[in-house]
């Protein structure tokens, strides 16, 4: 038994199959519509692309001063009851050396609740 091939593509097109087709095109005044509209979104889009360049750039100078005030502790108000850094850290060293975990914080997720250790 011989296997029946099928076409998918064609070599040629025959003037004769572009005459059969049916092309519709929209009216003089609508194409220049049209045109009108692509050229208003084209514009737009070059204002966006503008405006998106102009907030990188600000964003890229942005960033290391940002870092540098927030190593520096200028980003929020400082409280002066907070303990030093250096006072932290020897608490931390301190508490490492004696092997006994530094007491943090616990989050609310974190801790457990009654109804969350019933089995």
């Amino acid at each position: 038994m011989h296997a029946k091939k099928i076409a998918t593509t064609q070599d040629k097109l025959g003037l004769f199959r572009i005459k059969e087709l049916v092309l519709i095109k929209p009216s003089f005044e609508e194409q220049n519509e049209i045109v009108r509209r692509v050229e208003s979104l084209f514009a737009y889009a070059d204002r966006l692309e503008a405006r998106y360049s102009n907030a990188r750039a600000q964003v890229e100078k942005l960033t290391p001063s940002l870092l540098a005030k927030a190593f520096r502790g200028e980003l929020v108000p400082q409280d002066p009851n907070d303990e030093p850094a250096s006072e932290l850290l020897a608490r931390i060293a301190a508490a490492r050396s004696t092997d006994k975990p530094v007491k943090t914080r616990q989050s609310s997720r974190a801790k457990t609740t009654p109804s969350s250790q019933k089995g």
